[in-house]
């Protein structure tokens, strides 16, 4: 029996909670009132052949509570003039929190609206299109408000967010709730001050003017008679921010770039050389560094598709790089230590060397084995010195 039944008409009520809809409705004409909800009614023939169950149906939607069933007369052959239920209203938004049992939460609702009006009325917009989240945060909206109270005040503030000074607030509660800061700074803050090139969480300091931790650039010198930092002796090992890392003038002819630290360690002294330790894709700190464009720049990363896609992203910036010890006889002269690539790059690449292209997509393709890679740190000591000797010559 599919009838609407009094449990299927709270259904489609709740329905209208879960879609915020009758959060809406408390401060918006978001619902016209009443609210008509059609049923799902006996046949003729069920009025035939299940008369008595119809009788029970019917009885069963008068006893609902926090509705109201419209009626009306249906003559049937056997059984004569019927009067049936053929729609259910409820009749105000308070039949319907009721019906649910939401009141006490719409009411919590209401005074997040009254206590954002007086505050920060620019909010409003984000409450009605994200009514159920704002109560979600009902415990922490105070707190969220000022801070955007302190942020429309301060714009752009060009400090750390442990700096920011709002009573109650300390960073560890801005930096949990980055995500929901960024909605409603986006609908409270003029659009002037907003960087709208720096998205998500990641870049939520650069987005609104924050100071972030620096990026930082780990480095070896692989000439101890190279000119270095005062106090620093032999083969260093130093890490800078990115933006001194560039204000460097060091006397190198060669640079190269590892993503693999016990070979950054390991890596071989090498006339007028340093070697950087990478960090995967992103390379906008480096690229701050101008004066690794006049220095012969060799990339060493597995051989795999990120390998490569990692490279073609540092050519974005630097379009002279070598790749080093990414080519097809380093991978045959490696094959007992051939792994697997567990989520292979599909995309094209458009800054490799044809044979460069010609190994990434026979990898991409699985051309030569399924999921193929060679991890950096497999490749033989032996065969990076000498690969490092021909490249003397």
């Amino acid at each position: 029996m599919s009838w609407t039944t009094p449990a299927d008409l709270r259904v489609q009520v709740i329905r209208l909670w879960e879609r915020g809809d009758l959060l809406r409705a408390c401060v918006t004409n978001a619902i016209a009132w009443p609210l008509r909800i059609p049923l799902k009614m006996p046949t003729a023939a069920d009025l035939s052949d299940r008369f008595d169950a119809v009788r029970a149906w019917a009885a069963e939607l008068a006893a609902a509570v926090h509705v109201r069933i419209e009626w009306a007369e249906r003559r049937h052959r056997v059984q004569g003039a019927q009067s049936l239920p053929i729609a259910a209203w409820v009749d105000s938004l308070d039949d319907a929190l009721a019906l649910i049992g939401r009141s006490g939460e719409t009411r919590h609702f209401r005074e997040l609206w009254s206590q954002t009006g007086d505050a920060l009325p620019q909010l409003a917009p984000w409450l009605i299109r994200r009514p159920l989240k704002a109560l979600e945060l009902a415990d922490r909206w105070q707190r969220l408000l000022a801070v955007v109270q302190w942020m429309a005040a301060h714009p752009r503030p060009d400090i750390y967010l442990r700096q920011v000074d709002v009573p109650g607030v300390d960073s560890k509660f801005i930096e949990t709730h980055r995500g929901i800061l960024i909605e409603l700074f986006d609908q409270a803050l003029p659009v002037d001050t907003i960087d709208a090139a720096a998205g998500g969480v990641g870049q939520f300091a650069r987005r609104y003017g924050f100071r972030d931790k620096p990026a930082r650039i780990r480095f070896r010198l692989l000439d101890a008679s190279l000119p270095s930092l005062s106090g620093v002796v032999g083969c260093a090992d130093i890490t800078l921010d990115a933006e001194s890392f560039a204000s460097l003038c060091l006397l190198v002819q060669r640079v190269f770039i590892t993503e693999n630290e016990t070979n950054f360690l390991a890596f071989p002294e090498m006339a007028g050389a340093i070697v950087i330790f990478g960090a995967g894709y992103g390379w906008e700190a480096l690229a701050q560094a101008q004066w690794l464009a006049s220095c012969a720049i060799h990339y060493w990363g597995d051989i795999d598709t990120h390998g490569f896609g990692i490279l073609d992203q540092l050519r974005a910036h630097f379009s002279h790089v070598a790749s080093f010890l990414m080519d097809r006889a380093t991978l045959e002269a490696h094959r007992a230590f051939w792994g697997f690539e567990d989520t292979p790059l599909r995309t094209a690449l458009n800054r490799l060397t044809p044979d460069e292209q010609a190994l990434y997509t026979d990898l991409r393709d699985n051309r030569i084995r399924e999921g193929l890679r060679l991890e950096q740190e497999r490749v033989g000591f032996g065969w990076l010195a000498n690969r490092l000797r021909q490249s003397l010559c």
